[in-house]
C-alpha cells in the first residue's frame, strides 16, 4: 500500500466519495459527491469544513459531542493512556481506564446496576444485552424466554439482532429474514394519537398497556424483555406521559420480564441527568449507553446489568460474547476524562437551566404553517413537519423527498446549520447541539430553520 497526499481540494474529495468512500446511510449517487462537505475541524458547538464554513453542530455530531468539539481534556486524557498503553483487551484481563470507568458507571445509574459489561458502540450494546438476557433465562430455567417487545418506528441498531428490535420497517426489508422473535407496539406520539387524544396521562397508560396486551397474545412464558428508549428518537422524540414508565415497571414485573433502557442517545446529559430512567422516575435491570460517553472522541458503548441479571453468571457460568475493542483502554480514559469535565462545568444543570429557553425559542417557528409541532425535553428536540396545522395533513412521499430532502436539507447547511432532517416516520427536523451551547446558539438554530422552512412553504 503505496502513501498518497491527503485530498486537498473539494475535487479530490468528490473524486474519493465517487470511487472509494462508501458514505453511511446516504443514497450512493455519483452526482451527489460533488455537495459532501469535507468537516476538517471542530471548536467549541462548531465545525468547519475545508473551504473555512462554520456549521453550528445543532446535532452534536450524532447525539454524541456533549462537552463540544476541541476539548483539550479529552485530547490530553487520549494521549497519555496511548504513551501508557494504547490497547489491550478485557479477555480474561483488566486495564487501570476499564476498571475506573466501571466502577464510576455503576456509581452513576440507578438502584443496583453494579455490573458493566463494555462494547464497541450503542448498537453492539443493544446486541449484547438481548444475548445477556436469553442466557440469563436459560440459567434460571427459563429457556423458552426469548421473545422482545419494542415500540413502533424505535432505532435500536443495525446488526441483525438489534435490527430485529428496531421498529423501522423501512431499515430492515433489505436484510430480511432478521433475527426471529421480536414484536411491537405503539409508540408515545400524542401529536398523531387516535386513542385518547384529548388526554395526554390516559393515552400514555393506554400505550403502557399495549405492553401487556403484547405479552398475554405472545404468551408471558415466552417473552424476555422490553427495549425503550426514555425518549423515542425516531418519529422525533416523542416523550413519555406522566405515569408511562411506572405503568411499564409495574408490567415488567408482573410478567417476570426485564426492562432495558437503551439510553444511547439518551444518557450523559442530553435530558440534563446521568439517565433518562432517573429523569423519569424509573428503575431500569439494564442500560444500553454510547455516544455523549465519550463525547464521540473515541468508540466506547456500555451495558450497565443489575445484581440480580448477574447472580446466576456469579456461579461459574461464561457470558460467551465479546470484542476486540470492547473497552478499550483510550476510550475508557477519555470516557473518564468527558465525564470529568461534564461534573467540573455542570453540564447537567446547565441543560436543565436552560430547557426552557431551548423550548421557547423553538417554539417561535409556530408562526410558521409547515411547522405542526415542536417537542422534545432537555437538549433533544425535534420539530414535526405538515402540510396543513389544522387538520395535521402528512406529507406526500414525493413532497417529503423534494421539501425535506432536496430543498431544506441543502438550506439548512448553506445557513450554517448541522442538524437532522429525517423522514422515516412524520417528516421532523432534529436538534440535539452539545450541552455547552446556550441561548446565543439557540437563537442561531431558530434563525437558520426559519430561513430554510419559509423557503419551503411554497413548495407544498
Amino acid at each position: 500500500m503505496s502513501a498518497s497526499p491527503q485530498p486537498r481540494l473539494a475535487s479530490d474529495a468528490a473524486r474519493i466519495v465517487r470511487d472509494h468512500l462508501w458514505l453511511h446511510f446516504t443514497p450512493q449517487e455519483a452526482t451527489t459527491a460533488d455537495d459532501v462537505p469535507v468537516i476538517v475541524r471542530g471548536e467549541g458547538a462548531y465545525v468547519y469544513d475545508e473551504a473555512g464554513r462554520r456549521y453550528l453542530d445543532g446535532l452534536a455530531g450524532l447525539f454524541a459531542v456533549q462537552v463540544g468539539h476541541g476539548r483539550e481534556e479529552l485530547i490530553e486524557a487520549a494521549t497519555r493512556q496511548t504513551r501508557e498503553l494504547a490497547y489491550f483487551p478485557l479477555w480474561g484481563y483488566a486495564t487501570p481506564p476499564a476498571l475506573a470507568l466501571a466502577e464510576r458507571l455503576a456509581a452513576a445509574a440507578p438502584g443496583d446496576l453494579n455490573r458493566v459489561f463494555f462494547t464497541v458502540s450503542g448498537g453492539e450494546a443493544v446486541e449484547t444485552a438481548w444475548k445477556l438476557i436469553r442466557q440469563y433465562f436459560k440459567l434460571t430455567g427459563k429457556p423458552n424466554k426469548h421473545k422482545v417487545i419494542s415500540r413502533s418506528m424505535a432505532y435500536h441498531g443495525t446488526s441483525m439482532g438489534a435490527l430485529s428490535i428496531t421498529g423501522i420497517p423501512g431499515a430492515k426489508t433489505e436484510f430480511e429474514p432478521l433475527v426471529p422473535s421480536t414484536q411491537r407496539v405503539p409508540n408515545t406520539n400524542f401529536y398523531r394519537a387516535t386513542e385518547h387524544a384529548d388526554d395526554y396521562v390516559t393515552y400514555g397508560l393506554w400505550a403502557a398497556d399495549r405492553i401487556e396486551e403484547a405479552i398475554l397474545f405472545e404468551g408471558p412464558e415466552t417473552v424476555a424483555a422490553v427495549f425503550l428508549e426514555p425518549v423515542q428518537n425516531t418519529g422525533g422524540c416523542f416523550v413519555p406521559p406522566p405515569g408511562y414508565f411506572e405503568r411499564v415497571r409495574e408490567i415488567c414485573d408482573r410478567h417476570d420480564v426485564l426492562l432495558v433502557s437503551d439510553e444511547v442517545i439518551c444518557a450523559f446529559g442530553r435530558l440534563g441527568y446521568d439517565f433518562g430512567a432517573e429523569k423519569f422516575g424509573y428503575q431500569p435491570d439494564i442500560i444500553t449507553t454510547a455516544k455523549g460517553l465519550t463525547s464521540g472522541y473515541a468508540p466506547l458503548g456500555a451495558v450497565l446489568i443489575s445484581d440480580r441479571i448477574f447472580e446466576p453468571f456469579s456461579h461459574g457460568a461464561t457470558f460467551m460474547h465479546g470484542s476486540t475493542y470492547g473497552g478499550h483502554p483510550v476510550g475508557c480514559a477519555v470516557a473518564m476524562a468527558n465525564l470529568d469535565v461534564i461534573a467540573n462545568e455542570d453540564l447537567y444543570g446547565h441543560v436543565r437551566g436552560n430547557e426552557a429557553a431551548f423550548r421557547s425559542t423553538l417554539q417561535k417557528l409556530y408562526d410558521l404553517p409547515i411547522v405542526g409541532e415542536v417537542r422534545g425535553t432537555g437538549y433533544f428536540w425535534a420539530i414535526e413537519l405538515v402540510r396543513d396545522k389544522t387538520t395535521k395533513a402528512r406529507f406526500t412521499d414525493e413532497q417529503a423527498t423534494r421539501v425535506l430532502k432536496r430543498h431544506i436539507s441543502k438550506a439548512l447547511l448553506q445557513a450554517g446549520l448541522h442538524c437532522r432532517a429525517d423522514d422515516r416516520a412524520e417528516p421532523v427536523i432534529q436538534l440535539a447541539p452539545p450541552l455547552i451551547c446556550g441561548q446565543a446558539q439557540f437563537d442561531e438554530m431558530e434563525q437558520a430553520l426559519r430561513h430554510a422552512l419559509s423557503g419551503a412553504i411554497d413548495l407544498l
